[in-house]
């Protein structure tokens, strides 16, 4: 699955995926500052699978259905690799299951409730 870390999410995060994922940053592809609607158009476009974000919003301000991509929204406290990286085991559980939906959100067991 080739996906793309959204830029509020740290770079180095990449490096915890599994090599079942080609994972990209919006910085590698020169995507930086690019607006929601057009990034999932480049998203689209450039075949990727999915975009990974902690950007909660995005499925009220887009319409998802223009577009043939995952939405996968990691629900934390903050974005430190160290809060992070736990959750990416849990959103590659949930990618493996092929989950058709559109928007994914992967919560660790202490943001459940939020």
């Amino acid at each position: 699955m080739k996906l793309l870390l959204d830029e509020n999410l740290p770079i180095k995060l990449k490096h915890h995926f599994s090599n079942t994922h080609e994972v990209s940053t919006v910085r590698e592809q020169n995507w930086s500052g690019i607006k929601n609607g057009r990034l999932l158009q480049l998203l689209t476009d450039n075949q990727f699978d999915g975009l990974v974000t902690m950007d909660k919003n995005l499925k009220y301000q887009q319409n998802l259905d223009d577009f043939n991509i995952q939405i996968i929204v990691l629900v934390a406290n903050d974005n430190k690799i160290s809060t992070l990286q736990p959750l990416v085991e849990e959103l590659e559980r949930e990618l493996a299951q092929g989950k058709e939906e559109k928007v994914i959100e992967v919560r660790s067991d202490l943001n459940r409730y939020l």
